[in-house]
């Protein structure tokens, strides 16, 4: 998950700075962090990467539930621009950024809808979205398992009766 940030992160900085030191680098993941607004959330998640919470000691913003500084990084990453990638269906981009905040951060969530979530990922990278049917599906298989090993074969297995894999 790290590198679809990462590539993000890589291009954005190379077309905005070209080659940057170790300390600019810094410095421009500060400004990105000052106006998260301004700039695409595969930026501004790569951004957040680059510091250390001072509270949890994990990467700024995806410390646990309950670290108040990565929990206030959290949501200010939701404000970042959400542009769909060529040739996928209209939230995709949303959907993958999601998928990827979870993954990335899984204290926050139940075991259930992480794996569910980390399961979902390789659909939307392919350009998928999942209709309102296939949500409501998803999450009532989530409610129904027992075991990860439970839930991972009925996602599978209700993938594959849709022809999505």
């Amino acid at each position: 998950m790290d590198e679809i940030v990462e590539s993000g992160w890589r291009e954005f900085v190379a077309r905005e700075f070209g080659t940057v030191t170790a300390q600019e680098e810094r410095g421009v993941a500060e400004m990105v962090i000052d106006e998260p607004n301004r700039h695409q959330w595969r930026v501004v998640d790569a951004a957040y990467d680059r510091f250390t919470c001072t509270e949890c000691g994990n990467r700024l913003s995806r410390g646990p539930a309950g670290c108040d500084a990565c929990d206030l990084a959290n949501g200010f990453r939701y404000v970042a621009i959400e542009i769909d990638r060529p040739g996928v269906p209209a939230g995709n981009e949303h959907a993958l950024r999601v998928n990827v905040s979870v993954v990335r951060r899984p204290s926050w969530v139940s075991w259930r809808e992480m794996l569910g979530r980390r399961l979902l990922l390789p659909l939307l990278l392919d350009g998928h979205v999942p209709t309102t049917r296939e949500a409501q599906s998803a999450r009532a298989l989530l409610n129904k398992a027992g075991t990860a090993e439970e839930l991972t074969e009925l996602i599978y297995s209700t993938w594959r009766r849709d022809g999505h894999i």
